[in-house]
């Protein structure tokens, strides 16, 4: 059982990075820092964000508990992995093809930055589903982690694929969270003197700085970003399906 739960997890590392490297999955989490409430927005987002991610990769985990891929790796789990791999590999080569029609800001981009904390995680969870990357990777997840033979041990897997898949939305979110709370009058802490304050203002001010040039770069280079993402993970994933069979 060891060898099989240290061998899906490392499966699941490249299928959680093509969601934790997606400029759009980067992009709204840096949004929500710009909103009214940035605080309980974005963290609603990311509730939202990393439940959803969790329920719909249990869900094919589900799936393939319902085909017997429960007890051990079944036959055709191999032949998901190339058919995965291949489809990553075409849809990162399409993505590169038509990198320049993708190179401005999409439109339902522009207007979550004045979202509140209940329409925020609503969003999050609506986009892991209409977003067709996040719900294939979460597809492909959910079987290989089903078929892998696991036993009742496949939940504490969904868990990881979702904490990693969803690492790059909550690290800024969490960051932001727990800076900015030394900067708020109403959580009820004592003041430090003026200095100490300004300097932690002129800190909270350069991390926002460094997200917000992050975002511009990912606007600007997304469709190419993610167009290399997919081919060396769709590479990854096709060979571990052809070395299996």
């Amino acid at each position: 059982m060891t060898g099989g739960w240290g061998s899906v997890l490392t499966e699941l590392i490249p299928l959680a990075l093509v969601i934790a490297l997606s400029p759009l999955s980067v992009i709204p989490a840096v949004l929500m820092l710009q909103t009214p409430r940035p605080r309980p927005t974005a963290l609603a987002f990311m509730a939202g964000w990393l439940i959803g991610l969790g329920a719909l990769t249990a869900i094919f985990v589900a799936v393939s508990g319902a085909l017997g891929g429960f007890d051990k790796p079944p036959s055709w789990a191999s032949w998901l992995r190339i058919v995965v791999g291949a489809a990553l590999i075409v849809f990162g080569l399409v993505r590169f093809a038509r990198r320049k029609a993708s190179a401005h800001q999409p439109k339902w981009l522009r207007n979550m930055t004045t979202l509140g904390p209940g329409k925020a995680a609503g969003t999050a969870a609506a986009l892991t589903v209409a977003n067709p990357k996040v719900l294939f990777i979460c597809v492909a997840a959910g079987l290989a982690i089903g078929s892998a033979g696991l036993g009742t041990a496949v939940w504490a897997a969904v868990v990881y694929f979702a904490v990693v898949a969803g690492c790059t939305v909550a690290v800024p979110i969490l960051a932001y969270a727990v800076s900015g709370d030394r900067l708020d009058p109403a959580s009820g802490r004592p003041r430090h003197r003026a200095g100490a304050a300004v300097t932690l203002a002129a800190g909270e001010r350069c991390v926002e700085g460094a997200l917000a040039r992050l975002k511009d770069w990912m606007e600007r280079n997304h469709a190419t970003l993610m167009a290399v993402i997919l081919v060396v993970i769709g590479v990854l994933v096709l060979y571990k399906g052809i070395h299996a069979l």
